[in-house]
């Protein structure tokens, strides 16, 4: 690659032009299309997916990637807590939005899969905002159709419910039943972390740790602390290919208001960024960040920790793309 199709893929400084000002993007990268020269050189696709067909009480996700887009500017290049500037180490660029179907769920679904199944055979690795939960169903189905894969999901639930309101299967509380049901992920390498909150009966618990899932619940999360409980999630999930989702509502509403479904007693913002940087070295195939929902986010407070978290995915892909083209 040329020195100058490098710099393409730099993020716009704030030294040279303030960050309220030009078009918004994630983290100032440039918005890269399919028809787009330099598409086929992206390595890491920040996508947004603006739906939230699935949610079942307060509404808003759906507006999520655009005011994940608007904080990000504040996003630098350096991370340094890890020493990792992603933007050196591989070509990252905003290829925008899933366009929805608002109004028809399985549509919406199909969209969805078919937009990261063409990225995944560009060989593009994707980074996602949603968007409600049930968004991570239809991108694993793009990404996981070859085989199963493991899962580490950070959350205040499980969304591991069979269904709602009279047999409606599709909603942000079903998604990783559907998904172990479709054999996209392998349920003895999912762990779910940070669940809590009261509960109408422990079916869904009952089903998961059935499956072999993992399920860390958030007081053995504060007695055990970050490290111990991140190293056994890099257990279970081994060196095969593995996905990260992260539900905003892992984090306590004290730090992360704008959710749908928010739980008291969570991590604070410090751990949820310690959380994602402890999946360094894991053989990553994607990541998202879902549930944020600006409505109920008046100081932009939770998008902006949302996109933080989102960097440090960003990271930690990046870390991980680098380190497999130098071994190969």
């Amino acid at each position: 690659m040329s020195q100058k199709d490098t710099e393409f893929f730099q993020p716009v400084s704030g030294m040279d032009l303030p960050r309220f000002a030009g078009v918004p993007t994630f983290m100032r990268l440039p918005h890269v299309t399919p028809d787009h020269a330099a598409y086929d050189q992206v390595q890491i696709g920040l996508v947004g997916v603006p739906w939230d067909a699935g949610t079942t009480n307060r509404p808003g996700p759906r507006h999520g990637p655009r005011q994940l887009r608007d904080l990000s500017t504040m996003i630098r290049a350096g991370n340094p807590a890890t020493g990792v500037n992603p933007f050196a180490l591989v070509n990252c660029a905003d290829l925008g939005d899933v366009a929805p179907n608002p109004i028809d769920i399985m549509d919406c679904m199909d969209r969805i899969s078919r937009f990261y199944a063409g990225l995944k055979s560009s060989g593009i690795l994707p980074v996602t905002a949603g968007g409600d939960h049930l968004t991570t169903l239809p991108v694993l189905r793009g990404l996981a159709s070859d085989a199963p894969v493991g899962l580490i999901q950070f959350d205040s639930h499980t969304d591991l419910f069979d269904s709602y309101f009279g047999g409606n299967k599709y909603t942000h509380g079903t998604p990783f039943r559907r998904a172990i049901e479709e054999g996209l992920v392998d349920p003895r390498r999912m762990v779910q972390i940070g669940i809590r909150g009261t509960a109408y009966n422990t079916e869904d618990v009952e089903w998961g740790e059935a499956q072999g899932v993992r399920i860390i619940r958030i007081e053995e999360f504060f007695d055990r602390g970050v490290a111990d409980v991140m190293a056994e999630a890099r257990d279970i999930v081994g060196d095969k290919p593995t996905y990260c989702t992260f539900d905003i509502d892992f984090v306590d509403p004290a730090y992360a208001p704008g959710t749908g479904t928010p739980e008291v007693g969570g991590p604070n913002s410090f751990q949820a960024l310690q959380v994602v940087r402890e999946l360094s070295g894991l053989t990553l195939i994607g990541a998202d960040l879902v549930e944020v929902s600006p409505p109920f986010d008046a100081q932009g407070n939770t998008a902006w920790l949302g996109a933080s978290i989102l960097f440090e995915m960003l990271c930690v892909c990046a870390k991980a793309i680098s380190a497999r083209a130098r071994d190969a």
